[in-house]
């Protein structure tokens, strides 16, 4: 009995010395693997805007993130740019705080960011006015073939209420907008 209750006993300490090390090493590869993923998804949320600013007298557009600028854009809006949109047809780029609702390829301009406009004011104003608020405002690229034109295009306001980019710049923005994200529109 003397030789066996120490031969036990090496083995039970052997058998706890090493679910210990397989615990700490479960828990270090564990730990590995929740920073590891912790690091991921922080690094993807860090490449998208939380916030797109549009400042309709300086014609630009900027991504921000905490309330940090990343990224300026420069921008046409409609073609009669003072004053927030207020019914079909007027040409006028909406001000307020929207969201981006959609990502459109089939659009008739390159790309297209579809904003949240009308949101329920809109329409109650238009509808007090006995006219439609209009809608299909989004951020787009340039008409489809016409890419190229860009640098002169984007010298003058040409929309019918949207804004504008060139084709590269909207890459830009698309890759960082998710939709959801939000967009004030400012005078």
């Amino acid at each position: 009995m003397e030789k066996i209750l120490p031969a036990f006993s090496v083995y039970f300490m052997s058998c706890c010395w090493l679910i210990s090390r397989l615990k700490v090493a479960g828990l270090v590869v564990t730990g590995l693997l929740v920073a590891g993923l912790l690091a991921i998804n922080f690094a993807i949320a860090a490449d998208f805007a939380d916030n797109i600013l549009v400042i309709k007298s300086k014609k630009m557009l900027q991504l921000q993130k905490n309330g940090v600028s990343f990224a300026t854009y420069k921008i046409a809006l409609g073609k009669n740019p003072l004053g927030h949109k207020q019914y079909q047809g007027d040409n006028r780029t909406p001000e307020g705080v929207y969201f981006i609702e959609e990502k459109k390829t089939d659009s008739a301009f390159y790309k297209a960011l579809k904003i949240s406009y009308p949101n329920a004011a809109d329409i109650q104003f238009a509808q007090s006015k006995g006219l439609s608020p209009g809608g299909q405002i989004m951020i787009h690229g340039q008409k489809n073939g016409y890419g190229w034109g860009a640098y002169v295009m984007q010298q003058r306001n040409w929309t019918q209420g949207c804004i504008a980019l060139s084709n590269e710049d909207l890459d830009k923005v698309w890759q960082a907008v998710l939709i959801g994200t939000r967009i004030e529109i400012l005078p």
